[in-house]
């Protein structure tokens, strides 16, 4: 599962920079993958903090339904967060955050 997650950490970086369009349809689908292994490996311990936070990215991600924000800067930060949210889960992947 780390490694999933760090992948996804170097994806979302990299998306930064100005890619071809079919780059972020790889990123998408790679994110939503890592977003959702997440929330079933967490959902054993019920509904928690990183089971909503991974959801939210799982969604927002989706390449079946996709959310286009017309502007990729709009999606600079999306990305960096995102990148930071799966950095921390792959460091501290047993932590237990509840609401």
């Amino acid at each position: 599962m780390r490694g999933l997650l760090f992948v996804c950490v170097v994806l979302l970086l990299i998306a930064v920079a100005n890619m071809p369009i079919g780059y972020y349809t790889f990123l998408r689908i790679t994110i939503t993958i890592g977003a959702i292994a997440v929330v079933i490996k967490e959902l054993d311990n019920g509904i928690n903090f990183w089971v909503i936070i991974f959801g939210g990215i799982a969604i927002l991600f989706n390449p079946i339904f996709p959310i286009y924000l017309n502007e990729k800067e709009s999606w600079i930060p999306i990305d960096i967060i995102a990148a930071i949210i799966f950095g921390i889960k792959a460091l501290y992947p047993s932590e237990q955050v509840h609401l």
